[in-house]
């Protein structure tokens, strides 16, 4: 800041101005690391998202249906279609359903083999250690496409074009 006092004037009173150029000069910095920073923390990579809320499941008698659980005593409960079945029984259908389907279909040499899929259905207060479990048994089972069943929301599906 500066201050003049007296000069050539008569009047006692003190003559004050602010001097605004560092005001400015710190603005200006400011200004500048913004315009650099900004584009920086903006970066993301050009997505186009469908604009589905869901797809409608193509259920097939030969896909896999599983619900899964919290049981009372706060266990993971894993149901194959009704019945509760536990790590290794649900290891074990699903090798043999994953089996029985590649040879009825021709064998692992057909062209046209379509592997059957599996649909969870899981709890909303489910542990998600329960539901990764029951992915990564399936997956192990030889099951390529595990999906997710969920409840559409109101007002219907939205059908891709």
């Amino acid at each position: 800041m500066s201050m003049s006092v007296g000069g050539d004037s008569t009047e006692d009173k003190p003559l004050s101005d602010i001097n605004t150029t560092p005001l400015v000069d710190v603005m200006l910095v400011l200004l500048i690391i913004f315009l650099i920073a900004i584009p920086v923390v903006l970066q993301t990579v050009p997505l186009k998202l469908p604009a589905v809320r869901f797809d409608p499941t193509q259920t097939k008698p030969e896909n896999v249906s599983l619900s899964i659980s919290t049981a009372p005593d706060g266990t993971c409960a894993v149901y194959w279609n009704t019945s509760r079945v536990g790590h290794q029984e649900l290891e074990d259908r699903a090798v043999a359903k994953l089996k029985a389907e590649i040879a009825r279909q021709g064998g692992v040499g057909n062209p046209a083999l379509e592997l059957p899929e599996a649909h969870i259905r899981g709890d909303v207060n489910v542990p998600w250690q329960c539901v990764g479990g029951a992915i990564y048994t399936m997956q192990r089972a030889g099951f390529a496409k595990v999906g997710f069943i969920s409840e559409p929301p109101p007002g219907g599906a939205v059908v891709r074009t």
